[in-house]
């Protein structure tokens, strides 16, 4: 955390309502924050109001954070929860999808060996914002299709197709970006 105070210690005064101690929890989450809310939420400005939603919404739940829980993950689970109702605002899903592209999952391992995550992220800005969202709460944040649906209130075959339609856009952004195939 900082040189005089451990995370711990921050937490501590942050549950009692101490603004300093907010202040530096909010400092030095605010990046890691932003990382989690900007993968969600394409407007920088949505992103930067999730952002400060979900510490405002951490600041009042802070008593039922248990000691000895590590925080990333549960003011993880926040902000994606926060950017999820912003997506749930404008994300319209169509739950009868039919899968008539079978594109072949063909990995080029040598392509993807070279990416960066910068250059992930701005192939991920290509996908529509269902495909985007559930790609990242799948493959990057760990849900499951089960969790997924109930989280967007679609049903779990739905998750499934829009995971799989993503990976294939991603897979065509490869093939066609020769700067990333060689």
């Amino acid at each position: 955390m900082s040189k005089l105070h451990s995370l711990n210690e921050v937490i501590s005064h942050c549950k009692k309502g101490d603004l300093y101690f907010q202040e530096l929890l909010y400092k030095q989450f605010y990046g890691y924050a932003l990382g989690i809310c900007v993968r969600y939420i394409n407007n920088r400005e949505d992103a930067l109001e999730a952002v400060n939603d979900s510490f405002i919404k951490v600041f009042k739940s802070f008593g039922t954070f248990r000691d000895n829980t590590d925080f990333k993950p549960w003011f993880r689970k926040i902000l994606i929860n926060t950017s999820l109702d912003y997506k749930r605002r404008t994300m319209h899903f169509n739950d009868a999808l039919e899968m008539t592209d079978h594109t072949p999952q063909t990995i080029y391992a040598s392509a993807i060996e070279r990416l960066s995550v910068n250059d992930i992220l701005a192939l991920m800005k290509h996908l529509n914002e269902t495909q985007r969202t559930i790609f990242n709460l799948y493959e990057v944040d760990g849900y499951t299709h089960k969790e997924i649906s109930l989280m967007l209130n679609i049903p779990e075959s739905s998750s499934r197709t829009y995971l799989t339609r993503a990976k294939q856009a991603l897979q065509k952004l490869l093939i066609t970006h020769s700067i990333y195939t060689k």
